[in-house]
């Protein structure tokens, strides 16, 4: 059978191939979906499952992040670092108190590391440190969010509301960012992101925290919930231009190649540092958890 220029039957051409915009979209809805799906499930599973996930998110992100740093010519010692950032969800089961004692721990063991080794820069020390506290410290704060002693499934449901909110900003900011955005938020860093993505995200911030009041074991309020979407929004952009101004100073686009579609696990989580942490002391200075 005779067959026409696009390769198909001759009188039934092919169907067309989806636009490359088209199939990044969809490779990213899909690795997203599955990071989603996993995440959501150790929750439900409890604390010890949430831990476990966000032990291995920090040294899957620590990893990342110190690769980027022996592209900008620093050494940092990742075997000690990617131990602690993997440690501290771990040890935020325990006790919240321990994780300090753990800091000083990593502390000693840099400075011997440090003292005993004359090829060691200071650069190459604190490197090591900022990787471990940015990554393994600050996602701590999940565990200690979904550890929280609150009646019935309150403490599994604030988890995944504060981890949904940084999703749906960073959906909200991408989708609206590209079919809006006009006006550059910080060209030098991050040229595609847009003050009207930026106005985007925090509403959805705003809206899922908000959702949240419908389920009455969070003991959420209203001031509490537009508060924290608020300043949950505005420091996953923090995060996110964090992550971006360190890639720019490597020299490369993405963390890692993990997630397509998104990058690399620093990547997917830069938001997620800080939000995690803003989430914890609002709920724990409004004396929800």
């Amino acid at each position: 059978m005779a067959r026409n220029e696009a390769g198909g039957p001759e009188g039934r051409p092919e169907a067309q191939a989806p636009s490359g915009k088209a199939a990044a979209f969809l490779k990213r809805l899909v690795s997203g979906v599955i990071y989603v799906a996993v995440n959501v499930v150790c929750i439900l599973l409890g604390s010890i499952p949430t831990a476990c996930a966000m032990a291995l998110t920090a040294g899957l992100a620590c990893g990342e992040f110190y690769r980027l740093m022996r592209e900008d010519a620093k050494l940092p010692n990742q075997a000690v670092g990617l131990c602690f950032a993997a440690a501290f969800p771990l040890v935020a089961l325990v006790n919240a108190v321990y994780i300090i004692g753990l800091v000083f721990v990593f502390l000693v063991v840099l400075g011997i590391w440090y003292v005993t080794n004359q090829r060691v820069r200071i650069t190459d020390l604190a490197i090591t440190i900022f990787g471990a506290l940015y990554t393994g410290l600050m996602l701590s704060s999940v565990v200690l969010i979904r550890d929280a002693a609150l009646p019935g499934m309150g403490a599994t449901w604030l988890t995944i509301g504060v981890m949904a909110s940084v999703w749906v900003n960073d959906s909200f900011a991408y989708l609206l960012g590209s079919a809006f955005g006009r006006h550059p938020l910080v060209p030098k860093i991050s040229p595609k992101k847009s003050w009207e993505g930026m106005i985007g995200g925090l509403a959805g911030s705003v809206l899922v925290w908000c959702l949240m009041l419908l389920l009455p074991e969070t003991g959420l309020t209203l001031p509490v919930t537009v508060t924290a979407g608020l300043l949950c929004g505005v420091t996953g952009v923090v995060g996110d231009l964090v992550e971006s101004r360190i890639k720019r100073g490597a020299g490369v686009k993405d963390s890692g190649n993990l997630m397509p579609g998104h990058g690399g696990m620093l990547d997917r989580s830069d938001s997620m540092l800080f939000v995690s942490v803003t989430a914890y002391f609002i709920l724990r200075m409004t004396g929800v958890i």
